[in-house]
């Protein structure tokens, strides 16, 4: 099997004091687009490019003043294939790698891992599917591609318009509680 590359950075996320003062400075300065938002979880999705990229930036309601490590959300890493990722959870699983979640996003197949600082990142696979974000299903990198990629086209398929959280997981995700796989 070849050796796993990122392609480039895929979004960067951003814990934040006053989700809508940042969402407007990005948004009416910067001049992101919103592609997406949650006001219950405290999300908003945003894109230079929303033809090509759903959101190469997220805002994440929730900073803690009292632990900067959590200042950043996540760094992500756009692979070029399924290949990818399945590489680097090899990989991952082989170096002893801390992974917080593996997910289907509908548009997205991601890994989140943790590197030795405990800072999350993401390595994630475009999927083709349009998914309204957020969207989450927990997915399993043991199985077959052919019948993951059948799952995640179902779910992508039957929530892709309306987005599918798991909103309990999700919110404990957010508050750096996330099951450990």
């Amino acid at each position: 099997m070849a050796t796993p590359s990122v392609a480039r950075l895929g979004h960067v996320g951003l814990h934040v004091h006053d989700l809508e003062k940042e969402k407007a400075f990005f948004r009416d300065i910067v001049g992101l687009q919103v592609t997406d938002e949650d006001d219950d979880l405290g999300l908003v999705f945003m894109s230079a490019r929303p033809d090509e990229e759903h959101h190469e930036f997220l805002l994440c309601r929730g900073r803690n003043v009292d632990d900067s490590a959590h200042v950043v959300q996540q760094i992500s890493f756009r692979c070029n294939s399924l290949d990818d990722i399945y590489g680097f959870y090899d990989r991952f699983r082989e170096r002893g790698v801390r992974f917080d979640r593996m997910v289907s996003h509908g548009n997205a197949v991601s890994i989140y891992f943790y590197d030795p600082e405990g800072n999350r990142c993401e390595v994630y696979w475009n999927t083709g599917f349009k998914a309204k974000q957020p969207f989450g299903q927990k997915i399993d990198l043991a199985t077959p591609r052919e019948q993951l990629m059948a799952e995640v086209e179902e779910y992508a398929v039957k929530y892709g318009k309306t987005g599918y959280v798991n909103r309990a997981a999700m919110a404990q995700a957010n508050l750096g509680t996330a099951e450990r796989e």
